[in-house]
């Protein structure tokens, strides 16, 4: 979309108030909009009482606009939480305001400031897809849609316990209140679902109804003289929170972990060496999104990655390393490629900057014939400062798995000798490649790597880390570069050989930095070499393999940019939380996407994926 097709258009009245020109209808009430949400939306679905004693709830709302419902919703929740609970919100806006426009909008409530400047400091940029904004300190999380209505409902794979129905009026609006989106709204709400809205329209009251709500019409609040209420028939039975074994201690199993503990899972975490002993565990990690020009859906859920992955990061104190990440031109093709995706719509302003030679030039600090994408969300992270706080909390067994064996509830993971490393729920297999010894049948391939770093005082880093098909990267002690590239093999050995590639590759691009590489005393050199777990068509494997059993593995070289989303994606599963997944994304992501699954005539079908690899 263009700037103008996703902008509401605001236009603010004489006292204060914002109004939509789109759509030509008001966001709040110029008399008393947060009475006329707490009266409409929080009361009408029966909140607080209605979380009262549940472990998680969840809210979904059509019109997300400025804002104040939630914030009303999150004020709310903070002073009547249950002990321990998590509040689940899953919002919907195809016209998203801006944080400057949303922050204006809710000065008008002063006692509401504290938790407005809460959801205004996650306040999301408004590109399409999915937002995940976390509000640890409130036990909440906000999952925002940015799209159209139906293809969100469509997409998303919660259940809410309570819906707040606040699109412009039906009149002016007419396509978020159609029959197929009450359906969708049906259809993903939970047993004892309640549902409030401020419209009485004898269609939204006949197409709540046809799709198994009880509706009531209620005494409106102000000028208007009704509202409605809706429920929708059963119970919500209480779930447990599960034990999981995660496999693996790298960016995989940390990034599951830190997920499932913050769901209030209770985890264990195997590993046979330490954190990070594989892939995971060199001085620094670039954090960058896999840049496809003719993939839109895979595009999307890289930058949504992306921009989960750094805001978590920038949470771990010492984390990051460097902002911005310079990708340059390898081929002249690049250029085009480059352009296209800087005018995706997938990043906020600024995100992908398109820059000249002169420009790289000035950015690395030395001259480069080529020119590049400014990557601004890109990172440079230290897994040091991620890993052990992420896996903080969970129970660690020291192991080698070799076998896991299910059990008639849960799973078993035994080591070697036949030793029993833990009984759990569930296993998620978060090994990397050493997951392919577990499972088999997954089409996971081995590429090793090896990257060199000097460090200490004849140590200097790029202005900004590069990549160019090898990479710079500061490390906070001095310069991480690399990486060499052998498919198929699985037993790499640190080599002299492999140094000089490596030296030869930063020569290629930076040859200061690489003069420096070579000249560095021999007690400033370290090398390290790896193996990446990768998949056919480049794309992780994340998801069920068997009842109870799960993985996330083949992240190739994007683990520090992807884990963090899936792992939030996998612990939703394994604790019936919404993910925040798009349903297309998760789909093309299965692990299951190579075998053929049997359907519903006793045929064959597979999950397989259409990507283009470019």
């Amino acid at each position: 979309m263009a700037p103008d097709d996703a902008s509401p258009l605001l236009v603010w009245a004489e006292d204060g108030s914002p109004r939509s020109g789109r759509f030509g209808d008001v966001y709040f009430s110029k008399d008393d909009g947060l009475a006329e949400t707490r009266a409409v939306f929080l009361q009408g679905c029966g909140l607080p009482d209605a979380w009262s004693g549940r472990s998680a709830f969840t809210v979904g709302e059509l019109g997300f606009g400025t804002g104040l419902n939630i914030v009303a919703l999150l004020d709310l929740w903070r002073r009547t939480r249950p002990d321990g609970g998590r509040l689940k919100v899953f919002s919907i806006e195809g016209f998203p305001l801006t944080r400057e426009e949303a922050a204006r909008a809710l000065a008008a409530w002063p006692e509401l400031a504290e938790t407005a400047a809460g959801l205004l400091a996650v306040w999301p940029a408004g590109t399409p897809g999915f937002h995940r904004l976390d509000l640890p300190q409130w036990g909440a999380t906000i999952d925002l849609a940015v799209g159209d209505a139906r293809w969100a409902l469509e997409q998303w794979s919660g259940a809410a316990d309570a819906w707040f129905l606040d699109g412009f009026s039906p009149a002016l609006n007419p396509g978020m209140w159609s029959p197929e989106i009450l359906a969708l709204v049906a259809g993903r709400s939970a047993p004892g679902a309640r549902l409030a809205t401020f419209t009485v329209a004898g269609a939204v009251r006949r197409g709540l109804s046809e799709h198994g709500f009880t509706v009531e019409k209620k005494p409106g609040h102000g000028r208007k003289r009704e509202r409605l209420e809706a429920r929708m028939a059963g119970q919500t039975p209480p779930k447990p929170a599960p034990h999981v074994a995660v496999v693996g201690a790298g960016i995989a199993g940390a990034a599951v972990t830190r997920a499932l503990i913050a769901e209030g899972a209770r985890v264990t975490v195997i590993e046979a060496e330490r954190a990070g002993a594989g892939a995971s565990g060199f001085p620094a990690s670039l954090v960058t999104p896999r840049l496809d020009a003719g993939d839109a859906l895979i595009a999307g859920f890289h930058a949504q990655a992306l921009e989960r992955a750094g805001d978590l990061y920038r949470a771990l104190p010492g984390a990051v390393v460097a902002e911005g990440v310079l990708q340059l031109e390898q081929a002249p093709r690049d250029a085009v490629r480059f352009d296209k995706i800087a005018a995706q719509d997938l990043w906020p302003e600024g995100a992908m900057q398109r820059l000249d030679a002169a420009a790289c030039t000035e950015r690395l600090g030395e001259p480069t014939p080529r020119g590049g994408l400014m990557m601004a969300q890109a990172l440079a992270v230290r897994s040091d400062a991620i890993l052990e706080p992420w896996l903080a909390g969970a129970e660690r067994v020291a192991g080698r798995v070799t076998r896991l064996e299910p059990m008639a509830e849960g799973w078993r993971v035994c080591g070697e000798g036949d030793t029993v490393l833990a009984e759990a729920d569930a296993v998620v297999l978060a090994a990397g490649w050493g997951s392919a010894q577990l499972a088999p049948d997954l089409p996971l391939s081995p590429v090793a790597g090896q990257a060199d770093w000097i460090e200490g005082q004849t140590a200097s880093a790029p202005l900004v880390p590069a990549a160019w098909g090898g990479y710079a990267a500061p490390t906070g002690r001095g310069m991480l570069f690399g990486a060499t590239h052998d498919r198929g093999v699985d037993t790499p050995e640190a080599s002299d050989e492999a140094s000089a590639r490596n030296r030869a590759t930063l020569g290629a691009a930076l040859p200061r930095r690489a003069a420096e590489a070579a000249n560095a005393p021999a007690g400033a050199h370290g090398r390290r070499a790896a193996v990446r777990a990768t998949t056919p068509d480049r794309l992780p494997l994340c998801g069920a393999l068997a009842e109870g059993l799960y993985a996330l593995t083949g992240l190739g070289s994007r683990g520090f940019c992807v884990a963090p989303l899936l792992g939030e994606h996998l612990a939703a599963i394994l604790t019936a939380r919404p993910s925040p997944l798009t349903a297309e994304a998760a789909r093309r992501l299965d692990p299951r996407r190579w075998t053929p699954q049997p359907t519903s005539d006793g045929d064959v079908d597979s999950l397989g994926s259409s990507a283009s690899v470019t």
